[in-house]
């Protein structure tokens, strides 16, 4: 029965939600608040806080079609991709979980039921593992659903390896939830070479995993411990694209229909013929990770998430050049990707323009790229002792400026040269070995503070509550009192004290009782617990005592105003730059706010007046700020926008502005958007490709800012004798003039290393028949040697200078050689033969090379050393 991916995506999920598993959209491929993950990489990641006990939510089933990558981390296998039949950078895993309902039983006979029932597969084509230990399993999958026993797999631990140390037995870490694994095979068929599970033959394409189910049943102890979860849960994941290849008859991945669709629009704005060419199959799988990364947030850059990103998209560049694309061709293949996408596509096409942008940049960029990397090729190989091409120079190639090895072969094997692929080799490995240690979690799970108490937020309408404390932790440890003088987390049941989130500070303040002071530092949630760290100022506090909670007034007020600023600056944003214009990140404080958004160019002096402009004629109209709950999806008909990195529940906090703003929101707020008074932007910038950075201040701040800048103004106009009227035209005329009188130093400079350059031509030796002039000077213009070595150079018509400069305690060289003598003596090589010898080191073109240095006194023997290596070479 032929089904499309998204026939198979929806069907997945309708069929979960009968067997009553809420609905949960896929989470951004930008991991929230999880510092462990480079990139959503599963299915489960959006769930970690649920499975480890720091989060609870409103419902224990759930199912997902969850958006994923895998090319940076320890799931960095970006080379395969495009010549393996299932090696992806970005894929859908769909998932159904447990958190504490149901387990083996009901896990299986869902995986059963969808793969026989709803998709019709053939049970005589499916295979199933268990752990070798799991007995339930077995018996589950043997008498209950009726699988054979033989074609029931028990695999155990790898030889030589530590305990649980299997295919089939997962683990979170190296401690915390861990569990066996039962996974589902389909066989292709004997026509296709391979063999079951567990044989030497299993890496074959025969059988192929399909589903794996997941059974968290133990807490792993640092000491290896076992000990069984209160609640064991379930976790299961299946690669759309696998199951796409079963149900429409192909047998790799990249024949299936999104595949295919994206092929032919790849072979068709490339302009090549061959569909089957594995050049394609790399561009069409890279334009799914590059599109969605960007959509969710990312932007090339040369760190981090950023660095993956840049180097996907230059390698599918690469290999469309490869095919013969002419100009930039990448960009292009967004728009058919957000088509066939289906469902999954509906967030591209909303970011649809800007990922185009960011691709078209990043393309043309890269294109120059290329070109300075085959000039540092060009110049490596000039100045090669030897015959090959060392390893670290190779890797930078590829690494920097995104060359392959066999393209730095290629023209090293023009030249005549050949590369140390052993040590390139060791060079990318220790780069993975980097991004699998940085993939790694880093927290043990069972010293994370665990909180099984919920507690409500009563912070909405009030500053001042009675509350009692449920829990209280002392260095990451639960304890049942805690003392005068003490640093302690108390856990209330209920709190007015905002806990940090979106952006917003949490709240500081007191807790108080007869003879009692909790002095509040800081305010932030543990999954449905809210934590208030600080110090004990006075008496002793104990679990189950009552407590008067009192916030901050004035500051929380302050934070208040500012965090309603940058929902009216973000509205702002979106209409007057475009609806590309997202939030990537938010700081609100109550000495001001910080706001970061999605935007190609630097906001222009004008369109910033603009924007100013409008957030305070919004202040003026002074807009009630109201409040509305409800659920998500009716959230979002009313249009009210998610802001970047927040989870949602199912109901949600709708905080609108009159028309002008409605956004999701659980933040503290003014009453009236007249409240905020004013509101001032202190600067614009760039703080990653893609994303500019606002900072602004709202009130009492803004007025102080204002003022700030008038007495600047002020003293600028006192320095240069003018009044705060005519203080530019008066410094625009001193700044013409200070240009015109560096001119004309400049000018005498010149002049004076001409007269000393005319000077110096009577030092020339002759070395084997060649014109060399060595020679030290003292307090030159370092911006002059240039000049001087172009001089003499013409003066000599043939021949080699090399010029030490001492000024102050730095020394400056130059090397030039004429273009008739770079064959047997290279520029670059002569200036570092000095640099080493005074403390620098530099470079530069064959013909002219400029170092600097540190080491005065080791000049004039440095200076020496020339002659003697220039007998050589001449």
């Amino acid at each position: 029965m032929y089904m499309s991916t998204d026939e198979i995506r929806r069907a997945f999920l309708a069929f979960f939600e009968s067997k009553g598993h809420q609905i949960v959209e896929s989470s951004s491929l930008v991991p929230a608040n999880d510092p462990t993950l480079l990139f959503t990489n599963a299915g489960m990641n959006q769930f970690k806080d649920t499975f480890l006990g720091l989060e609870k939510r409103n419902y224990t089933r759930a199912t997902t079609a969850q958006r994923c990558v895998r090319a940076g981390g320890k799931h960095n296998d970006l080379e395969n991709v495009g010549f393996t039949a299932r090696h992806h950078t970005f894929f859908e895993m769909l998932g159904n979980f447990s958190f504490g309902d149901y387990f083996k039983q009901d896990a299986i006979k869902f995986a059963w039921e969808f793969l026989t029932v709803t998709l019709k597969l053939p049970a005589d084509r499916l295979l199933v593992t268990v752990y070798e230990t799991d007995d339930e399993a077995f018996e589950i999958w043997n008498k209950d659903v009726g699988v054979p026993a033989d074609r029931i797999v028990r695999i155990g631990d790898k030889k030589g390896g530590k305990p649980f140390e299997s295919d089939n037995f997962w683990q979170m870490g190296d401690t915390g939830p861990c569990g066996p694994c039962t996974e589902i095979f389909y066989d292709h068929g004997d026509h296709i070479w391979g063999g079951r599970p567990g044989t030497p033959e299993e890496d074959g394409d025969r059988f192929i995993e399909i589903w794996n189910n997941v059974f968290m049943q133990f807490n792993r102890q640092a000491d290896g411990t076992m000990d069984p979860l209160p609640k064991p849960s379930v976790d299961t994941g299946m690669g759309i694209e696998r199951i796409s290849a079963i149900m429409q008859g192909v047998h790799s991945n990249y024949e299936i229909d999104i595949f295919q669709t994206l092929i032919k629009d790849a072979a068709a704005v490339i302009g090549h013929d061959d569909l089957g060419n594995q050049s394609l199959r790399v561009v069409a799988d890279h334009i799914r990770s590059c599109a969605f990364l960007i959509a969710d947030g990312v932007m090339p850059s040369n760190e981090g998430r950023g660095y993956v990103l840049r180097r996907i998209i230059r390698r599918a560049v690469r290999h469309g050049n490869k095919l013969g694309a002419k100009g930039a061709f990448f960009y292009k293949l967004a728009a058919p990707l957000a088509e066939i996408m289906g469902t999954a596509g509906e967030e591209l096409k909303k970011q649809l323009e800007m990922v185009e942008k960011v691709l078209k940049i990043e393309e043309d960029n890269f294109g120059r790229t290329l070109d300075r990397g085959m000039t540092i090729l060009a110049e490596a190989l000039d100045n090669l002792d030897g015959k090959v091409l060392d390893g670290e120079t190779v890797f930078k190639l590829y690494d920097t400026y995104g060359f392959p090895a066999d393209l730095t072969n290629d023209v090293a094997r023009e030249r005549g040269f050949s590369i140390d692929e052993e040590g390139f080799n060791n060079a990318m490995e220790a780069q993975r070995q980097r991004a699998r240690d940085a993939g790694q979690f880093g927290v043990d799970y069972n010293d994370a503070i665990k909180v099984d108490a919920e507690t409500e937020f009563c912070g909405y309408g009030a500053t001042e509550g009675q509350a009692k404390v449920v829990a209280l932790y002392r260095e990451g440890e639960a304890v049942e009192a805690i003392n005068a003088g003490e640093e302690a987390l108390i856990v209330l049941d209920n709190t007015p004290f905002y806990a940090e989130s979106g952006g917003q500070c949490g709240d500081t303040g007191a807790m108080t009782a007869d003879g009692v002071q909790f002095v509040v530092a800081d305010t932030q949630k543990f999954g449905n617990a809210i934590g208030h760290s600080g110090k004990q100022a006075e008496g002793s506090l104990k679990v189950g005592d009552k407590l008067t909670a009192t916030v901050d007034a004035a500051r929380r007020a302050a934070t208040s105003l500012n965090h309603s600023a940058t929902h009216l600056l973000h509205a702002a944003l979106r209409n007057l730059l475009g609806e590309h214009v997202t939030q990537k990140g938010s700081l609100v404080k109550p000495e001001g706010l910080r706001f970061d958004f999605s935007h190609l160019e630097a906001v222009k002096p004008e369109e910033l007046r603009e924007i100013e402009r409008v957030v305070n004629e919004q202040i003026r109209i002074n807009h009630a700020i109201n409040t509305d709950v409800t659920d998500i999806e009716s959230a979002k008909e009313k249009g009210a926008m998610a802001l970047f990195g927040e989870k949602y529940d199912d109901e949600v906090r709708v905080l609108s502005m009159g028309d002008f703003s409605v956004e999701l929101c659980g933040g503290i707020h003014a009453a009236n958007t007249g409240d905020i008074g004013l509101f001032k932007i202190v600067s614009e910038g760039g703080i990653a490709a893609g994303i500019r950075r606002i900072e602004a201040v709202t009130g009492e701040a803004a007025i102080a800012a204002l003022h700030d800048q008038e007495a600047l103004l002020a003293e600028t106009a006192s320095l240069v004798k003018s009044d705060a009227a005519s203080v530019a035209t008066k410094v625009s005329a001193l700044v013409a003039h200070s240009k015109q009188l560096e001119k004309e130093i400049q000018q005498l400079k010149d002049k004076l290393a001409a007269q000393e350059s005319a000077g110096l031509i009577n030092q020339v030796q002759e070395i084997n028949g060649v014109k060399v002039l060595v020679t030290k000077l003292d307090g030159a213009d370092n911006k002059a040697l240039r000049g001087m070595v172009d001089e003499l150079k013409n003066q000599l018509g043939s021949g080699i200078v090399v010029l030490g400069n001492v000024s102050g305690d730095k020394v400056g060289l130059i090397a030039g050689v004429t273009k008739d003598l770079t064959s047997k003596v290279k520029a670059g090589e002569l200036v570092n033969l000095v640099a080493q010898q005074v403390g620098g080191k530099g470079g530069g073109r064959p013909d002219m090379a400029q170092a600097g240095g540190t080491d005065a006194a080791a000049l004039p023997a440095a200076l020496e050393s020339v002659t003697p290596w220039l007998v050589e070479k001449l």
